[in-house]
C-alpha cells in the first residue's frame, strides 16, 4: 500500500519523514480518517475508504468533522480572550492541520501552554516534528481511558498545573468510547482533578428525539451503523446522556446545542472557526463549555 506524500509541515521544517511504529495500514484510524475529511494528505486506503463509505451511507458526513473543527477552534479562542485560560489539555486532539489549537490560542496569550494528548502512533510523530521549535506546546501519546495516566503525563511534561484553572479539551472524541469504557466515569475522574475556574469542552455526536426529529434521528442511526461497521467504534448519544458528561458545571451561554450554534461567526470573517454545517447535518452533532464552580 502507497503511503501518502509527507505532509507539508516536514516539506517546510525540512524534516525528514520517519514512518511512525505500529501501524496496521489495513485498518483505519479515526485520527487519519478525520485528516481525510478535513483535506489533510496523512491518511492511507483504509482510511480513505471508510471516510468515503460514511459519506455514501450520509451525503455530507465531512460537515461534521470541518463543523466539530470549527467549534474546537471558536471554543478555544473564548477561553483565551474571554475566560483567560492559560494551561490547555487537549485529548484526542488527532493529526496536526490548520488552525490548531495552541495556534488560535497563541493569538492573544502567546504564553498559553497546551498540552495534546492522542493515542494514535502517527499523530505522536507528525505533531513531534511540527513543535521541534516550541517550548509551549508538547503531544503525549496516551489512551483516554487511562485517565490517571493522562493526568500524570500532563503534569510532567512541565506545562500542566492542575492547582490552577485547565481548559480540558475533549472534542469529538468521547463519541468514540464504548458505553463499558465508561465516558461519563472517565471524564468525571480528569474533571475531579481541575482547580476551579478550569473548563470542560466537549463536542459529541447526538442522536434527536426521533419523534422530534425524524431524519436527523435516521441519519444518526445509519452513521452510527456505518461506524460501528467499518471502525468498531463511534457512538450517537442522546443529549441528556451527553449533558450529564459536564459534571453538572454551569454551562457558559449559549448551552449544550447544534455546534453551528455555538458563538457562530459571520462567513467572512478570517478567523479560524468560521465554517458553518449545512443544515442536513446540523443536529447530529453538539457541544458546549462548561466552567467549574
Amino acid at each position: 500500500m502507497a503511503r501518502p506524500d509527507p505532509p507539508e509541515f516536514l516539506k517546510r521544517t525540512g524534516q525528514k519523514y520517519t514512518e511512525p511504529p505500529d501501524i496496521d495500514l489495513t485498518k483505519p484510524s479515526i485520527a487519519r480518517v478525520y485528516s481525510y475529511f478535513l483535506g489533510g494528505k496523512d491518511h492511507f486506503a483504509a482510511d480513505r475508504d471508510m471516510a468515503n463509505y460514511a459519506e455514501g451511507v450520509v451525503p455530507g458526513v465531512t460537515d461534521l468533522a470541518l463543523g466539530n473543527r470549527a467549534f474546537v477552534q471558536r471554543a478555544a479562542r473564548y477561553l483565551a480572550t474571554e475566560a483567560g485560560i492559560e494551561q490547555y489539555l487537549d485529548i484526542g486532539s488527532g493529526l496536526p492541520t490548520d488552525g490548531n489549537v495552541h495556534e488560535v490560542v497563541h493569538e492573544s496569550t502567546p504564553h498559553g501552554r497546551v498540552v495534546y494528548v492522542d493515542k494514535d502512533p502517527m499523530v505522536l510523530t507528525h505533531a513531534r516534528a511540527l513543535l521541534a521549535d516550541n517550548n509551549t506546546t508538547v503531544v503525549l501519546k496516551a489512551d483516554l481511558t487511562s485517565p490517571k495516566t493522562v493526568l500524570q503525563e500532563a503534569v510532567g511534561t512541565g506545562l500542566i498545573d492542575l492547582d490552577r484553572p485547565v481548559a480540558l479539551m475533549l472534542g469529538g472524541i468521547l463519541h468514540h468510547l464504548q458505553d463499558d469504557d465508561d465516558p461519563g466515569g472517565t471524564t468525571r475522574e480528569l474533571c475531579d482533578a481541575l482547580a476551579p475556574g478550569s473548563h470542560l469542552v466537549i463536542s459529541h455526536f447526538c442522536c434527536p428525539d426521533a419523534a422530534r426529529s425524524p431524519k436527523s434521528a435516521k441519519r444518526a442511526a445509519a452513521l452510527q451503523k456505518a461506524f460501528m461497521e467499518k471502525l468498531g467504534h463511534g457512538l450517537w448519544r442522546g443529549r441528556e446522556e451527553i449533558l450529564s458528561y459536564f459534571q453538572g458545571w454551569p454551562l457558559v451561554e449559549p448551552g449544550l446545542v447544534p455546534l453551528n450554534d455555538w458563538r457562530p461567526l459571520p462567513k467572512e470573517s478570517a478567523q479560524a472557526g468560521n465554517y458553518v454545517m449545512p443544515p442536513r447535518n446540523k443536529h447530529i452533532i453538539i457541544g458546549g463549555i462548561a466552567k467549574k464552580p
